[in-house]
């Protein structure tokens, strides 16, 4: 892509001192990926390791644009400001620790262009597998999402994933209210469900990281999951009705 071609998906990759990490995951993408991207790593401060090897990828990568969170630090800041700077019609969330399959990014977001307002990379469905992870995490994520295709049917069985490819237009439209961790994933698949529009899956391998150590807070954000997880239960709403269960997304 060169510096004038408007991109079809936006990355946004949240990232806290993943140092020289941060190389592989962006090769990665950028060899993998085909379509026209621009790719929004966003960090908390200047003091983040992940800066000086980021700083250097992006002078042989015009793509590739370091984004400051300015909302406050914290996984689902990050997260939110970056879905603010995405220019493409697409947007997707995938992680710095090489867990997610990029591969998969230019199916994730041909499937928005044709209609679905969510697609989500799915370890629980058929051909799907997660590798690594903490049990109980991993437990209590894969009855969260099984549980939620089948009883909420909302169209996915890993609603708790965060690679997932949205909708820009559905996501600004609905807000977005997440103040904790990796939440903003279920937070729309349920908003999705709601509203009764079309979430689709494909099967992924999830991998644990090889390098680093988690930032995920498996205790401190559960009850912020389990709030969005009992949401996607309930009757359809409209539009106007969902935007306004939490804080609009800022512009």
């Amino acid at each position: 892509m060169t510096p004038l071609e408007e991109p079809r998906v936006s990355l946004v990759i949240p990232v806290k001192n993943e140092g020289d990490a941060i190389t592989a995951c962006l090769e990665r993408i950028t060899e993998s990926v085909t379509l026209p991207l621009e790719v929004l790593v966003v960090y908390d401060d200047e003091a983040d390791t992940t800066l000086a090897p980021l700083e250097k990828f992006v002078a042989s990568d015009p793509r590739v644009l370091p984004v400051p969170n300015t909302y406050g630090p914290g996984p689902a800041q990050a997260i939110q400001c970056g879905i603010d700077a995405a220019r493409a019609p697409v947007m997707i969330v995938t992680m710095a620790d090489g867990s997610d399959d990029a591969e998969q990014i230019d199916d994730l977001c041909r499937l928005v262009e044709r209609g679905v307002v969510i697609a989500a990379a799915s370890r629980y469905m058929s051909g799907g597998q997660q590798i690594g992870g903490p049990p109980l995490k991993s437990l209590l994520s894969r009855f969260a999402g099984l549980s939620l295709y089948w009883v909420a049917r909302v169209g996915t069985r890993d609603a708790t994933n965060s690679f997932k490819a949205y909708s820009t237009r559905f996501v600004r439209d609905v807000g977005v209210e997440s103040a904790s961790g990796f939440e903003v994933g279920i937070e729309l698949v349920a908003k999705a469900r709601r509203l009764r529009l079309p979430v689709a899956e494909l099967p992924t391998i999830w991998l644990e990281r090889a390098h680093g150590t988690s930032n995920f807070k498996m205790l401190r954000w559960l009850p912020r999951y389990f709030k969005w997880y009992r949401f996607a239960f309930g009757p359809r709403l409209t539009m106007d009705q969902v935007a306004s269960t939490g804080r609009t997304t800022r512009t």
